[in-house]
């Protein structure tokens, strides 16, 4: 008879390791989003959106009473349109370009465009030593299980961008192009794509752009996309990492409680004896 717990110390060791490899990517993540700009590095995230379809959209309109917006029972699928986007959670800022295919081909050119932009109107970093310059680009891959292989000769680190782990960001070009301009490209885990912050900006802006529209071409669709994101731009929301939701957490975490007599605090609440007249509730409380 075959043993079925034959093959579990492997699979625990294996999901072990990826566990640890996930929550290392995380912690570096979530670090960069809570300290980069305070340390003078920007953050930028990137990503890639779609594909939509030339269909109707669902979506909310004022109509008069009784007399809703209807859409055409029939449309015709004229291709496909997406979006790239440059988001920057510290001031809400978005750079976004509607296409027909997020290839290399036309990912990478864009991209180095907008970066360019984007490194000039950011302030010189100070001349640091050799090895202390190696250092900082260092310090940002501690405890990845699978750090990147840097040059020898590293320029002042000026950015970091959060990327997708895809297989195409990968190439040796464009990590290259982007080390020589001091900027590390920091990978989400597979499956963490939620650690990607413009992952929310494209979801609002494909929301305002396309809820109750019916592109009749993948152009429309770049232009409804593209028009909203100057729009958020006029006047752009930061973004946080985590929020209030994370404070909540945290402090339920730490929730101290307090004892009388002096200033003593305990992790865990103290079962007190219950007076008669606590008891006779409970008593009357239905069991079923």
């Amino acid at each position: 008879m075959r043993n079925r717990h034959s093959g579990s110390k492997k699979e625990t060791w294996q999901s072990h390791c990826d566990g640890s490899r996930y929550h290392g990517e995380k912690n570096i993540i979530e670090l960069a989003y809570q300290t980069a700009e305070k340390t003078g590095l920007a953050l930028w995230n990137q990503d890639e959106a779609g594909p939509y379809q030339t269909i109707p959209y669902p979506g909310q309109s004022w109509e008069p009473e009784s007399h809703p917006a209807l859409q055409p029972h029939e449309y015709v699928r004229n291709g496909v349109a997406k979006i790239l986007t440059l988001f920057h959670p510290a001031s809400g800022q978005v750079r976004v370009k509607g296409v027909t295919s997020s290839a290399n081909v036309v990912l990478h050119p864009w991209l180095k465009e907008q970066l360019t932009e984007i490194l000039a109107a950011l302030p010189e970093k100070p001349v640091l030593t050799p090895e202390a310059n190696r250092a900082m680009w260092l310090a940002w891959q501690k405890g990845l299980s699978m750090p990147i292989t840097l040059p020898e000769d590293l320029p002042p680190l000026r950015m970091l961008m959060i990327w997708d782990n895809l297989r195409g960001h990968y190439t040796t070009e464009m990590l290259l192009w982007l080390f020589q301009h001091g900027i590390l490209p920091v990978f989400t885990p597979i499956g963490g794509s939620w650690l990607n912050m413009a992952e929310s900006m494209q979801r609002i802006l494909v929301q305002r752009a396309l809820s109750g529209q019916q592109p009749e071409t993948p152009e429309q669709i770049m232009t409804l996309l593209e028009g909203v994101a100057q729009g958020w731009n006029l006047d752009p929301t930061p973004f946080e990492w985590g929020g209030k939701r994370a404070a909540r957490r945290q402090r339920s975490r730490a929730r101290r409680h307090a004892l009388g007599g002096s200033g003593a605090y305990v992790r865990r609440p103290i079962l007190r004896n219950k007076n008669l007249f606590q008891k006779w509730q409970e008593s009357r409380q239905p069991t079923h």
